[in-house]
């Protein structure tokens, strides 16, 4: 078979990133936010809040105002979107 022209050698894989990513996420009206199609629940005290989440390859932690709260990750999907939604708002009823 001929040898193409031109062709180099593959390189190797992209290293992934050791740092953990911070993203924030606001909970809804329960107190739930999901990270990497991963649900957790903070409670209704934390509704409606934006949180930060420090994701790392086992665990998210979650920083709360009272204290950081960590849980292990039970997917190993990357993180999609960094920022937290904008609070949606109602246009006026008249």
């Amino acid at each position: 078979m001929p040898a193409l022209r031109g062709a180099r050698p593959a390189e190797p894989p992209p290293v992934p990133q050791r740092s953990p990513i911070t993203v924030q996420r606001r909970a809804n009206s329960f107190g739930v936010i999901m990270v990497a199609l991963q649900t957790i629940s903070l409670g209704r005290l934390h509704a409606d809040q934006v949180v930060t989440v420090h994701v790392s390859d086992t665990t998210l932690t979650i920083d709360l105002d009272d204290g950081p709260r960590t849980v292990h990750r039970t997917t190993d999907l990357p993180v999609r979107s960094v920022k937290a939604h904008r609070p949606r708002k109602v246009d006026q009823v008249s």
